[in-house]
C-alpha cells in the first residue's frame, strides 16, 4: 500500500501509565476505506493503542501519522480536526443536552468539504434517535446512547472512526442494529478500526486484523486468516 492511501500510520508506538510499560512497539497501518479489527484479551493493550494514537495518553513514544501529517506530539483535540472519529468505550453522549443538540454540536463538513453523512442520514439510520429527539442523554437507554455516540461521530464526516467496544453490554436486538450500522459505515467507504469481544463479528468486518497480547502484536493477517489461525484460540482464551 502507497503511503498516499494510509490514513494511519503508526510505527514503534510505546505507551506508559507511570512506571508501567504498556506498549512494546507496536505497529499499525490503516488504509483508506480500510476496516482494521483490533482482537486479544481485557489488560492486553487494545484501549491503551487507541487512546496513545488519539492523544490520550501522554506519556508515549514513536511515529504517528494521520493523513500524512506527523501526529506524534498532537492532542486529541488536534487528532480529530484532522478527520478522525472516536467512539470510546462507555459512550461519552452529553447527559444535559438533547439528542438533537448531541448530534448538531458535533456537525461539520468532512476535510474535502464532503456532507455524506447529513443530520436526516443519521436519523434516518437509527430511527430509535428519531423517536428521541427530545429526550436528555442521561435519559436514553444504553443502547440508544450508543447509536448517539455513532451517529455523533458520523456528523463530522470522518475518513476514519474508531470504535472501541461499540456493543458492550448492550442487549441482543442491540447488538445486531449497531453491527448492522457498522456494515453500513464500512459500505460507505469511512475507514474504521474496530475494538469489540465478539471476534467472529470483528472478524467478519475487517479487511485485516491484528491480535495484541501484553501490549505486543502477536498475529496479523487478513480477516479470513486470522479466524482460521488455530493460535487464535489462545491468544483470545476462547
Amino acid at each position: 500500500m502507497s503511503t498516499s492511501d494510509l490514513l494511519l500510520d503508526a510505527h514503534g508506538i510505546h505507551a506508559w501509565y507511570g512506571s508501567s510499560h504498556v506498549l512494546h512497539g507496536i505497529d499499525l497501518q490503516i488504509g483508506r476505506g480500510q476496516t482494521v479489527g483490533l482482537l486479544g484479551r481485557n489488560g492486553m493493550g487494545k484501549s491503551t493503542l487507541i487512546r496513545s494514537l488519539l492523544g490520550h495518553v501522554t506519556q508515549r513514544e514513536g511515529h504517528i501519522a494521520f493523513f500524512g501529517q506527523d501526529a506524534s506530539h498532537a492532542k486529541p483535540h488536534e487528532v480529530a480536526r484532522l478527520g478522525v472519529a472516536y467512539v470510546p468505550e462507555g459512550r461519552g453522549v452529553f447527559p444535559n443536552l438533547s439528542v438533537r443538540e448531541n448530534l448538531i454540536m458535533a456537525a461539520r463538513r468532512g476535510r474535502d468539504g464532503r456532507n455524506d453523512w447529513s443530520y436526516e442520514r443519521v436519523l434516518d439510520t437509527f430511527p430509535r434517535l428519531k423517536e428521541r429527539l427530545g429526550n436528555l442523554g442521561a435519559q436514553l437507554s444504553g443502547g440508544e446512547q450508543q447509536m448517539l455516540s455513532i451517529g455523533r461521530a458520523l456528523m463530522v464526516h470522518p475518513e476514519l472512526i474508531i470504535l472501541d467496544e461499540a456493543t458492550e453490554g448492550l442487549a441482543p436486538l442491540i447488538v445486531a442494529d449497531i453491527w448492522r450500522v457498522i456494515g453500513e459505515i464500512r459500505k460507505s467507504g469511512i475507514a474504521t478500526l474496530i475494538v469489540d469481544r465478539d471476534y467472529r463479528k470483528v472478524l467478519a468486518q475487517s479487511d485485516r486484523a491484528i491480535v495484541l497480547q501484553k501490549g505486543q502484536v502477536v498475529l496479523q493477517g487478513s480477516g479470513p486468516e486470522i479466524a482460521t489461525s488455530p493460535a487464535l484460540s489462545g491468544y483470545l482464551g476462547v
